[in-house]
């Protein structure tokens, strides 16, 4: 996907009103290259259609799409191609790059994730835990690294959590308000305790959220459900433990590390002058 006025105002924000001086004094203005956009480290790609967009927004429009998201890199692997005035590429470099690096790392963590409890029927799932105004570009990226998407606005669906509970007045007494007041909406509700999670259960909701339970816990939690509703489990899940909660056979596993804590993959630019340049 594209966003741009996100790419609007990242070279905006770039440029700062001014002019990129370094190239100004250094690049004479009628120099085309050939630049390639290359991996550094091995991971997933994404963002792939952002970085394009951003060449094309300076002008650069001779792009040559080799890989795209979600496909493997390995160190040395190019991603695009594109040739054109030099500093019109330069000017775009440092704002596709930072899209590139920062949706592929989110794509690579998410498979790493995703590798992690292979085997198992669970799927890892995104949270709302998300850089502001970069939403559906992150959560696009957890897609390309194999995961999947939980809501992505408030307004998709409900999700009853502890603070809503408590303003409540209990955890049945939540659901039946939201249930109420959208009959038709898709309900998930948090539970702390199996002893909650029971409570709840005679009220029919679509998804539990078992919030920081351990893999037995859930694995209790699966065998009381039999399958009535769906579970996902959060919280205190790790790289190390999560094959652990995902064969307790819970249907999800929300991790906000994806988006929040990814590493940046290292993509760089690799650029030479046209043989015919002037």
């Amino acid at each position: 996907m594209v966003d741009l006025d996100l790419i609007r105002k990242a070279l905006a924000e770039d440029l700062a009103g001014g002019q990129d001086i370094t190239s100004v004094a250094t690049v004479s203005g009628d120099e085309r290259v050939v630049a390639d956009f290359v991996a550094r480290k091995s991971g997933v790609l994404a963002g792939i259609d952002m970085a394009v967009a951003t060449l094309n927004e300076v002008g650069i429009t001779d792009v040559e799409v080799k890989l795209r998201d979600g496909d493997q890199v390995q160190p040395g692997s190019v991603l695009l191609t594109v040739r054109g005035d030099t500093r019109a590429i330069l000017l775009a470099e440092r704002t596709a790059l930072n899209f590139l690096g920062h949706l592929s790392g989110i794509a690579t963590l998410t498979n790493t994730w995703v590798k992690a409890i292979a085997g198992t029927s669970c799927v890892i799932r995104d949270t709302r835990k998300t850089t502001p105004g970069m939403r559906l570009l992150e959560k696009a990226a957890v897609v390309a690294g194999g995961g999947s998407n939980h809501r992505l606005s408030l307004s998709d669906a409900a999700l009853i959590k502890d603070n809503h509970i408590a303003a409540a007045g209990g955890v049945v007494q939540a659901f039946a308000k939201v249930r109420t007041a959208f009959p038709d909406t898709f309900i998930e509700i948090e539970v702390d305790t199996l002893d909650q999670l029971k409570e709840v259960s005679a009220e029919n909701p679509d998804l539990v959220l078992l919030d920081n339970m351990s893999p037995e816990q859930c694995r209790a939690a699966v065998d009381f459900v039999a399958g009535r509703f769906k579970l996902e489990a959060s919280g205190g899940i790790s790289l190390e433990n999560a094959k652990a909660y995902a064969e307790s056979g819970v249907d999800y596993l929300a991790i906000g590390a994806l988006t929040h804590s990814a590493p940046v993959l290292d993509i760089g630019l690799d650029m030479t002058l046209e043989k015919d340049a002037k």
